[in-house]
Formats: C-alpha cells, sequence, structure tokens
C-alpha cells in the first residue's frame, strides 16, 4: 500500500519559489514514490536506467531545454556533470520556477556540485523514513511497537513478516555498502566499514569517540571519522550536537551519536523480532533514538528553522533533546518507563534553570499525556501523532 506523505505541500510550494528543487535522503526511503505524487504528471527520468542516462549523457543541454515542466531527475548524482548544464538552461529564463525536481541519495557528490552550480536557483528538501505521525493518518495496521522495531523504510515496514524484514534489511545494507558508495565514486573498504556500523549501533546513543573506534578497528582517526561521515552524508547516522551556551558550567563539547532508522539499528543489533527489544541491554537507547528522531522530523516538518541538540554538563546533568527555536529553548527528557519519578524531575528543573526556561518536556510510555505547574509529559505515540507541544484542551 501507498502512505501518504506529510512532505507533498512543501515541495509545491518550494516549486512556486525556485526553478529547481531537490529532494535529499537515503535510499528507498520514498523519494520517488513522494516525487510521482506529488507531481503525477510531470515528465520522469530514471538516470540509473541505461535509456535515460544516455539520452542525457549525448545531448543534455537539449533533453533538459525541451524537458517539460516539471521533470523529474531520479538519482541525480550519478551524472555530476549534469549540473553546470542545468544551471545553464535555468538560467536562459531565470524566472521560470517550478522546471525540475531532482532526487538524489545525499552524497558530496550531489550536495557540492547542486550547492555551487545552481545557488540561488534551487531549493532543497529532506526526506527521513516513514513518521508516525504519516502512518497514523494511513490508518494502515502498523503498530507502534513494529514502528519501532522495524523503522520507517516503507518497504521493511510493511515486510510479511520478522524474516522478510531481516531480509530486506540484509540487502538494503548490502547493496549500499557493496553498490552504492562505489557507484559514488566513494572509495571504502567494505569489511571495514560493516564493522564499523556493528560497533556504531553499540554506541548508539553515545557521545561519538572516532579515537576509541579507530582503536578497535586498527585504523587511524582519519579513517574512522571519514567512515562515519560517509554515513552520515547518506543520511543512515545522526551526530547531534552539544548545545553551547554562556551559564557558567563545563560543557560537553562532542557529539552524540544514533542510527536515524531504529530498524536499522536492531538489525545491526541482531534484533530480528520485536519482541526481543526491551530484554536487550541498547533497549534504552534504541527508544531514546526512536522518540529523538521522530520529534526531529516532525519538527522540520512544521518547523524547518528549529535546530536540534543535546545538553549536558561535565559533572552529568543533562537532557536527551534540546530543540532552538531562536530564543526559544525545549528541553526534553526520554523515558522508556511509563512515569517520571521525583529525581527525574529534579534534573529537569535544575535544566531548566541553567537554560532560563520555564517549560520542560518528559516524553515517556506514560498511560495519558498530562500537565504540572513545571512539565508537560507526553506519551510517545500522541506526542509523534501531534502538530503542536502544548496539549489540547
Amino acid at each position: 500500500m501507498l502512505i501518504p506523505r506529510g512532505l507533498a505541500k512543501e515541495i509545491g510550494a518550494s516549486l512556486r519559489q525556485f526553478p529547481a528543487v531537490c529532494i535529499l535522503g537515503p535510499r528507498q526511503a520514498g523519494k520517488t514514490t513522494l516525487a510521482r505524487m506529488a507531481l503525477p504528471e510531470a515528465a520522469y527520468w530514471d538516470l540509473e536506467l541505461p535509456s535515460d542516462r544516455r539520452r542525457m549523457e549525448i545531448d543534455p543541454e537539449t533533453a533538459l531545454r525541451e524537458a517539460p515542466a516539471p521533470t523529474i531527475l531520479d538519482e541525480a548524482q550519478t551524472i555530476p556533470e549534469l549540473f553546470p548544464v542545468l544551471r545553464a538552461v535555468i538560467d536562459e529564463d531565470r524566472k521560470r520556477t517550478g522546471r525540475f525536481l531532482i532526487l538524489g541519495s545525499a552524497s558530496p557528490n550531489l550536495v557540492r556540485g547542486l550547492s555551487e552550480s545552481l545557488a540561488g536557483r534551487i531549493g532543497f528538501l529532506e526526506i527521513a523514513p516513514l513518521t508516525w505521525r504519516e502512518i497514523d493518518a494511513s490508518r494502515a495496521r502498523v503498530s507502534f511497537s513494529r514502528r519501532w522495531h522495524r523503522g520507517g523504510f516503507p518497504d521493511a515496514i510493511l515486510a510479511a513478516s520478522a524474516k522478510a524484514w531481516h531480509g530486506w534489511m540484509e540487502g538494503y545494507t548490502r547493496t549500499f555498502i557493496e553498490r552504492d558508495l562505489a557507484n559514488l565514486g566513494v572509495d571504502v573498504n567494505t569489511s571495514l566499514l560493516r564493522r564499523l556500523c556493528g560497533m556504531i549501533s553499540h554506541s548508539h546513543g553515545n557521545i561519538w569517540n572516532a579515537s576509541e573506534m579507530a582503536g578497535s578497528l586498527g585504523v587511524t582517526y582519519h579513517t574512522a571519522q571519514r567512515y562515519a561521515d560517509i554515513l552520515e552524508q547518506a543520511f543512515l547516522i545522526r551526530f547531534l550536537p552539544p548545545w553551547y551556551a554562556n551559564i557558567g558550567k563545563r560543557l560537553v563539547k562532542r557529539p552524540k551519536i544514533y542510527w536515524r532508522d531504529s530498524g536499522l539499528l536492531h538489525y545491526w543489533l541482531g534484533i530480528s523480532q520485536g519482541s526481543d527489544i526491551l530484554s536487550h541491554p541498547k533497549a534504552g537507547a534504541s527508544w531514546e533514538g526512536f522518540i529523538l528522531e521522530g520529534i526531529i522530523n516532525r519538527e522540520k516538518l512544521a518547523r524547518p528553522e528549529t535546530s536540534p541538540y543535546f545538553f549536558r554538563t561535565s559533572s552529568g546533568l543533562e537532557c536527551d533533546l534540546l530543540l532552538v527555536r531562536g530564543k526559544e529553548l525545549i528541553p526534553i527528557e526520554i523515558k522508556l518507563s511509563s512515569s517520571i519519578g521525583r529525581e527525574d524531575a529534579e534534573k529537569m528543573k535544575r535544566v531548566m534553570a541553567l537554560l532560563k526556561c520555564d517549560q520542560g518536556y518528559f516524553v515517556c510510555n506514560t498511560r495519558r499525556s498530562f500537565q504540572t505547574s513545571k512539565f508537560i509529559v507526553w506519551n510517545a505515540r500522541e506526542l509523534l501523532a501531534s502538530d503542536s507541544w502544548s496539549l489540547p484542551g
């Protein structure tokens, strides 16, 4: 079944503003489906297909000039030399908007080529795997726990069985590591990258330490960092930066690392059944990353200007997620438990005092969302299906 995506409206708005719009995101996140649902009448070129690729390589100027508006160019990073030609064609009629919708897996070639060649002519949108709000709105028969275990890639979450899900994940990771990176011209040792992926799964939710990873892998710090950067540029992992503020405290200054898709985390941890998550040592970190990613993606759709951070002092006082909307700070603590203890409340009060915030937030497995004088305690499922941080009523 097809699940409508929340980014469809943003595509239309961006195409009305720019001659070209680029949707970036990991492979199999639903870029092509989204584009064709948003623009059902658009011409479509898949630049991984030999016939479409040859036509574009033989005479790209004529092909682009004669392309109807809008035209979808899928997997554009496979022909990076296309971007300067695209700029020249756009500049022939600079005020004409909505001409090209460019899709591609995130890569240095794609981002750099588009940014350098099409500055001021292109808008960027990022698509993540399916959010809970999109699944919930579609009325698809997917439980919240299944979404947590399987992640948000459409084919993974809709797989007929846990075995089929595991097979899809194996094929996905193998294709990315063994084929996609080579096609992008990225030189990696596939065995080393696989080992790093497994190690990242056990560091999920922790402070990133490239030196420690390098020592375990038997490589240099720079190699470990480069491989991690590749995964980040492919939208597979997230480096969550720390929040810096002049608050008279020593603050942690290294990022935390997360797998962006919970299904990929569970695949690398070897958790094949959803029922096995809670007994796994990484259950809490898995839940934290799952909820954190869901909140960030929800926030980006509603308010693209919001920046996500975490906050931690050298003494260990922290909050898992800090959303920064200009001068507004939203401190969030994510708990797998079904209730908030006195110690949790006291720590949040101390964080709020340091950050000068009037409201703190908890996201957990409570049976219902509720509000106190200082906090809002959200049921995780209700929050991810909501578009507001204020309780209704």
